[in-house]
This record gives structure tokens, C-alpha cells and sequence, in this order.
């Protein structure tokens, strides 16, 4: 075993530098694996991420919910991609991302050998094998154009896999119970949950979406589809066009989100943006709309998610519900996800407070407004329609 080891103090002149440091540690032949820890004092407001770069391209990332992690050839701490280790320079990168005006003093400490405990698994595997598969509400069946048809998903939630407080299980658990069709799950900076979805999918019976949400402290992003790593640590700018090229779909995140509001210039918008974040706490307020009026309503396809990641996020997955017009003949967890992402790529959505609230939907020609007497439908151009039945 082998022991690499960095203690320093990190400053405000540092984290102007640049937000993300890697710290080199040695990988020699056949390595049976890497144990990391990061020691942080307890200085309040202080927030430090953490991560991973092979010499063969990104491993994982932590950001600021764990402080160790493993990856071995068999197994990895959640949030992180196991696998041989490829022998050369590997990298711990840590993320500055919030500091003391006196700086602190961290410890990094890297072990390569034998891992005998690897930390995080044991714990997931136990709350994953305790979940059930729950009953799903009665089905809700939206008009929709010849050939097509209305799923319902939610397009940000979180796991164990980055700063989420639950399995993957349970998150299909909780799609499931409020009525889902699809369910992306979008951890931090990382893929490594991507490798248990399809399974997860058969068993609970909803199709889950891979994501990974794009995460710096001047906005997030989603990006959606099996496309490997979008390194955040590159301008925002190339994003766009990587996740296009790759096959994906790329979205603004919150863009009215608090702290994590989206202020990374592009020269070219994404395709999606998560207008109705689950942030949007009362309904009458504008922001959300006038926002997506000012980034353009013509060339971006609004979406909605509910960012769950415990019990105490502001809401429970599926609320807001996104309704995406699909391919009819797509059944099923194996299908839908890429149905789904081809119908987010048409611009097919429409967004609903929760899976049985009031929605607009177009089917071809028309817009339907279900549920939803005694209200105004407003058009962009500020024309309003009175709906007085149930179902205009």
C-alpha cells in the first residue's frame, strides 16, 4: 500500500484562481484499488466538493456530500464509476466552493492497495433491497395527435449517487406512486448511476431517464441521454454543442433558482429549459415566465422538474408533472426513455402543477385545456380565453 498525502491551506486567491484544483496521485500496474479522504475543519459556511479523474477520463464526484470514497475494479462508493484502474496519474480534484475569509486548511489523503470496506456500498445496497414496488394511482389518458401519445415524467431528481438521501429504487418507487410514465434521474457531475437504471426500470415498471445535471456554482444544466461525462469544468459554451453531438439534449437548470440562477453566458441557447422548477412556490408570481419570454419562447421547449432529494425538498417528484406526446407504439421501461428524448427534441410538452392538476396540451391543430373551468388560457401574445367546462 501507498500513501499520498497534501495538506494545505486554500484561500480566497485560490479559489480566484480557479474553483477546481487537482492534486496528481500515482496508479501503478494492476492497482486493486484507490480509498480517498478529505478532512475539512468544521468552520461554519465552509463547503468543499471532491472528485476523481482517471488517467482514462472522469470517475466520480462527490461534490460537498461525502468526504471518502473507493473505487475498485468490483465495486465504487456510489457517485463514483468502478473498474480496473489504469495504471499513471490520477487525479483528486476538490472544488473551493465556498471559503472562510481566512482560508482553511484541508487534508487530502490518497491510499492505493487492497480496499477492504468500500465506503457507502454496503449501506446503499441495504436500503435498496428494503424498497418495494408501490401501487400506481389510476391512469390518466390525455387527447393527443394522431399517432402519438401523452407520457408523464419529472425531469430532475437525485440519488445516493451524488447529494440525494435515498436509492435509486426509491426514487422509481416515488415516480411510480405519483403516477409517472418516466422519471430522469440527474446526479452531480457524475454517470455512475446510469449503470442501474434499465434493471430498476423493469422491476418498478417506469422508464428511467439518464441524466446527469451539469453542476458549477453559476448554473446547472441537465444533461439527458447515455452520453458519457459532460465535464463541468469546461465553459458552459462548449456544453451546448458537446451534448448535441454526443446525441443528448441539454437543459437550463432553475434558471430563477436562488444561489444556483443560471449566469453562464452562451453563445447559442440549449434546446430545453426547466421553466417550472419546483422553486416556483406560488404560481402567481412571473418570473418563471417572463424569463422564458426573454430567453425565447420560439427555440426553447419548456420542462419542469421537482430536484428531489429528500423529504424535506420542497416538493415530491412529480411535481411539477412534465407531459411529453411520444410515439404510441412505445411501451414499457426499455422504450420510453428514448421516446421520451425524441419527443422532448420535437418540442412536444406540456407542464401540469402534478400528474391529476389542470394542463394544456395541443393535440395537432388545437389546444385542449382539461380540468380547468372557470380559468383564462393566455396566450403568449396576451390574448385570453375563458374555459367555463371542465374539458374546452
Amino acid at each position: 500500500m501507498a500513501l499520498t498525502s497534501y495538506r494545505r491551506r486554500w484561500t480566497l486567491d485560490d479559489r480566484a484562481e480557479s474553483i477546481w484544483h487537482s492534486l496528481p496521485v500515482d496508479i501503478p500496474v494492476d492497482c486493486p484499488g484507490l480509498l480517498v479522504t478529505l478532512t475539512v475543519p468544521d468552520i461554519e459556511r465552509t463547503v468543499i466538493d471532491i472528485g476523481c479523474e482517471g488517467a482514462g477520463g472522469w470517475r466520480g464526484w462527490s461534490g460537498g456530500a461525502r468526504r471518502t470514497f473507493a473505487i475498485t475494479p468490483a465495486a465504487a462508493t456510489p457517485g463514483y464509476l468502478p473498474g480496473d484502474l489504469e495504471p499513471g496519474t490520477w487525479w483528486v480534484v476538490i472544488g473551493l466552493h465556498r471559503l472562510p475569509v481566512e482560508g482553511v486548511e484541508l487534508v487530502v489523503e490518497a491510499v492505493t492497495g487492497s480496499v477492504s470496506v468500500v465506503p457507502g456500498l454496503a449501506e446503499y445496497a441495504d436500503a435498496t433491497a428494503a424498497i418495494a414496488v408501490p401501487p400506481r394511482p389510476p391512469r390518466r389518458t390525455l387527447p393527443a395527435a394522431p399517432g402519438l401519445k401523452w407520457v408523464a415524467g419529472d425531469f430532475h431528481a437525485h440519488s445516493l449517487h451524488s447529494d440525494g438521501s435515498t436509492p435509486i429504487a426509491n426514487l422509481a418507487a416515488l415516480g411510480v406512486a405519483a403516477g409517472l410514465d418516466v422519471l430522469a434521474v440527474t446526479d452531480h457531475n457524475t454517470i455512475a448511476h446510469h449503470a442501474e437504471l434499465p434493471a430498476l426500470g423493469k422491476t418498478f415498471g417506469i422508464g428511467l431517464v439518464p441524466g446527469q445535471e451539469v453542476t458549477t456554482d453559476s448554473g446547472h444544466a441537465n444533461a439527458f441521454g447515455d452520453i458519457g461525462v459532460i465535464d463541468f469544468r469546461r465553459p458552459a459554451a462548449t456544453w451546448v454543442s458537446e451534448v448535441a453531438r454526443r446525441g443528448g439534449l441539454l437543459s437550463i437548470n432553475h434558471p430563477l433558482g436562488g444561489d444556483d440562477s443560471w449566469r453562464q453566458p452562451l453563445p447559442e441557447h440549449p434546446p430545453l429549459a426547466e421553466v417550472w422548477h419546483s422553486s416556483w412556490l406560488d404560481h402567481r408570481w412571473g418570473g418563471p415566465i417572463a424569463w422564458w419570454q426573454a430567453w425565447g419562447l420560439t427555440d426553447t421547449t419548456p420542462i419542469g422538474g421537482s430536484d428531489w432529494h429528500n423529504h424535506t425538498s420542497l416538493t415530491p417528484p412529480g411535481t411539477p408533472t412534465t407531459w411529453v406526446a411520444v410515439d404510441a407504439s412505445a411501451e414499457g421501461p426499455d422504450e420510453l426513455p428514448t421516446a421520451v428524448l425524441e419527443g422532448l427534441a420535437a418540442g412536444r410538452t406540456a407542464i401540469s402543477t402534478s400528474y391529476t392538476a389542470p394542463v394544456v396540451v395541443r393535440t395537432g391543430e388545437h389546444l385542449v385545456a382539461l380540468d380547468a373551468p372557470n380559468t383564462l388560457v393566455v396566450s403568449p401574445d396576451g390574448t385570453r380565453r375563458p374555459i367555463r367546462t371542465a374539458h374546452t
